[in-house]
C-alpha cells in the first residue's frame, strides 16, 4: 500500500503542468498622465501628474530586468513634462541595467536641445506623434496646445501616429526620412475616449475610421519601406503597459502594482498575448549601431 501511495504521487507530480513564467521582453511606462495637448483620441487620459520618486521607479524597472525585460518604451501623458525623471530613468537603464533599447513616444513640443546632449546617448530611438501635416487638422482633433502653437512638427525626427485617412503624406514621410513609421487605427477604451456618456475625458468617436479606410491608407503609403501598420486587432493585447504607478494598465480596471506583489504576479493582470505581441512584429532592430558616430552627440 506505501508502494502504491508513493507511486501515485509521483506520478500525478509528473503530470502536474508548471505555470510557465512571463518574460516581459518589450515593456510600455507611463510614468505619469499629465499632457499639455488635448487630442481626442487619446486613450491614457488624466489631469493627475503623480509620479513614482525615482528611486521607486528604478527599483521596479530593475525587478522587470531580473525577469528578462531588453526593451524599454515611456509613453504618457507628454513625458517631456518630467524631462530629468525620463533622462535619469534612460541613463540607469543604460549604465546599470544595460537593457538593449530604450525609446520614448512624445508630441516633440517639449523636447530640447539641452535634454539631447545631456541624456541623448542612453536614447536608442525617439517617436514624434504626428497626426496631421495640415495645421488646421491638428488644432481640430486637439493636437496644439493651450498657447494655439498649431507647428508641433517642426523638429520631428521619427513619426508615430496618424489622423486623416484621405491625406497623401509620401511627400513629408519621405522627407522625414524615419527609421520606423508607425501607423495606428484610432482605438476606443470605454471610460477613456468614449465622450461624456461614459465619464471619459475625450471622444473620440467622430474619429473612428473602417477597416477598408485604415488599408486605403495604407495602400497609398506603401511605397515608404519605414511603414508599420497596427490596426486595432493587432494593438490588442499585444503590449505590456504600466502606468504610473508600475501596474499593468489598458483594461478598465489597473492590476497590482509589481513593487508589491513582483513581477509575475503583476504580469498576470495583464491579459498580454506573446503570440499577438510576436505577430505584430514586437521584436526589431530596437538598439543604435555600435558603430554609430553620432551615439554620443544627437542633432538638434
Amino acid at each position: 500500500m506505501e508502494w502504491l501511495r508513493s507511486n501515485v504521487v509521483s506520478l500525478y507530480r509528473l503530470g502536474k503542468a508548471e505555470e510557465k513564467n512571463i518574460i516581459p521582453i518589450s515593456v510600455n511606462y507611463f510614468p505619469h498622465r499629465r499632457c499639455n495637448y488635448a487630442c481626442e483620441f487619446c486613450f491614457h487620459t488624466s489631469l493627475n501628474l503623480e509620479i513614482l520618486p525615482l528611486e521607486e521607479a528604478k527599483r521596479g524597472l530593475r525587478l522587470l530586468a531580473d525577469a528578462g525585460m531588453k526593451k524599454l518604451n515611456i509613453s504618457g501623458g507628454e513625458p517631456f513634462l518630467k524631462p530629468t525623471f525620463i533622462g535619469e530613468v534612460f541613463r540607469f537603464c543604460k549604465e546599470e541595467l544595460g537593457l538593449e533599447s530604450c525609446s520614448i513616444v512624445n508630441n516633440g513640443s517639449k523636447v530640447t536641445e539641452k535634454w539631447l546632449d545631456t541624456y541623448g546617448q542612453y536614447l536608442d530611438m525617439m517617436a514624434i506623434s504626428c497626426d496631421s501635416f495640415d495645421p488646421e487638422t491638428n488644432v481640430r482633433i486637439g493636437r496644439a496646445d493651450k498657447a494655439g502653437n498649431k507647428d508641433h512638427i517642426s523638429t520631428v525626427f521619427k513619426v508615430a501616429q496618424w489622423y486623416n485617412w484621405e491625406e497623401d503624406m509620401n511627400e513629408n514621410i519621405e522627407a522625414l526620412s524615419p527609421t520606423r513609421w508607425k501607423v495606428f487605427q484610432v482605438l476606443l477604451l470605454e471610460g477613456e475616449n468614449t465622450g461624456k456618456e461614459t465619464n471619459s475625458l475625450r471622444d473620440g468617436r467622430d474619429l473612428v475610421i473602417s477597416k477598408e479606410q485604415f488599408e486605403a491608407f495604407l495602400d497609398r503609403h506603401k511605397v515608404q519601406k519605414s511603414l508599420v501598420p497596427e490596426d486595432n486587432e493587432a494593438m490588442k493585447d499585444s503590449y505590456l503597459l504600466l502606468d504610473e504607478n508600475m501596474r499593468q494598465t489598458g483594461r478598465k480596471v489597473p492590476g497590482r502594482s509589481l513593487l508589491q506583489v513582483g513581477v509575475q504576479e503583476a504580469l498576470k493582470d495583464s491579459g498580454w498575448d506573446e503570440k499577438t505581441f510576436h505577430d505584430r512584429g514586437g521584436v526589431f532592430d530596437w538598439s543604435r549601431k555600435k558603430d554609430d558616430k553620432d551615439r554620443d552627440n544627437l542633432s538638434w
